[in-house]
């Protein structure tokens, strides 16, 4: 399979990014734009991202910027697909690497001859079969699907009850994003989105976490030992999210699931407090590792059963809000 051979004078952002939801120069592109700074040849965006799909590689010889392999190997929904996870190529960087590369990275692999930015993203390194370059393996996939050849380096992996302890106190955003299995345990800070549209599985922090924790939950269960920032839940759809505080507001837009916090925190709608049950309980004193007393101390919050007072008010910033609706009149 032909491989691609990319050669810059700068820096660029966003190379291999699938979401293709991206701006440069405070202009939205279009996959079919050219990639800046090439010194030969007339690559665009899709061009990239349509080689890793068919599994070739994907070299590129500078320096490249922020989020490089955003989504990679995610068959993503809002662009047609199953939102599932799919085979993905190589991506070789003779150079250095910006921020959060591989954020909500899924599958496929990353070769970095340089260094990396933090915070990075949904990836963990792996001891490299390439000679002169660091090897980077999604999370999730390692999870999902297991180590196969490779040993991790710096943190540990119990293959037996698939339980992988971060300790290598590098901050990284997306943990866990689209994982239907397994259990990460961070032994630290975490950056944003984590636990992203994760299905099943379980991720616990044990230090604070950033913005949109639990965003899009889907299923399974986060816990965040420390404080989250701000729109912790949103869209969540499913699953627990468990924190001990949070600085702004939560459950913006959810549409499911439930989130616990050991102190009151402030709600965006149509999250509203609920009611504890039995097993909302025993879960709690399960995956905090405590007793009835303690797990009583946290609060419940889940859709509010009267969500049908409520209208989406689109703004002009392109957000969306949740208003009341005045019954009275």
């Amino acid at each position: 399979m032909e491989e691609i051979r990319l050669v810059l004078t700068a820096p660029v952002d966003n190379l291999c990014d699938y979401t293709f939801n991206f701006h440069y120069l405070n202009q939205k592109l279009d996959p079919k734009s050219q990639i800046p700074y090439q010194t030969e040849g007339s690559y665009t965006y899709r061009d990239l991202v349509d080689a890793l799909k068919k599994g070739a590689d994907v070299h590129i010889k500078s320096d490249v910027g922020e989020r490089l392999a955003f989504g990679m190997g995610a068959d993503l929904k809002h662009l047609g697909g199953t939102g599932r996870p799919e085979p993905a190529g190589r991506v070789f960087v003779d150079g250095n690497v910006g921020a959060e590369a591989g954020m909500g990275m899924v599958a496929g692999m990353l070769y970095v001859s340089g260094t990396l930015k933090e915070p990075l993203g949904n990836i963990i390194e792996v001891v490299s079969d390439e000679g002169g370059y660091r090897k980077f393996r999604s999370i999730t996939d390692i999870m999902c699907s297991g180590p196969v050849d490779d040993t991790l380096v710096s943190n540990s992996l119990d293959e037996i009850e698939n339980i992988l302890t971060i300790s290598d106190g590098i901050l990284r955003s997306t943990i866990g994003a689209r994982m239907d299995r397994g259990t990460v345990v961070v032994e630290g800070d975490v950056y944003n989105g984590t636990g992203l549209l994760m299905r099943r599985g379980f991720v616990y922090v044990k230090g604070s976490a950033g913005m949109n924790t639990g965003s899009r939950l889907d299923g399974g269960t986060v816990v965040v030992s420390g404080t989250v920032d701000e729109f912790a839940g949103a869209y969540m759809k499913s699953g627990n999210l468990v924190i001990n505080d949070a600085k702004g507001y939560v459950g913006a837009n959810m549409t499911g699931g439930a989130i616990y916090s050991r102190k009151k925190v402030s709600l965006s709608l149509p999250a509203a407090p609920g009611k504890k049950s039995g097993e909302n309980s025993k879960m709690l004193r399960r995956v905090l590792d405590t007793g009835r007393l303690e797990a009583m101390l946290y609060h419940k919050y889940e859709v509010g059963s009267r969500k049908e007072e409520y209208i989406k008010v689109h703004m002009r910033d392109g957000s969306v809000i949740m208003r009341k609706v005045d019954t009275k009149k």
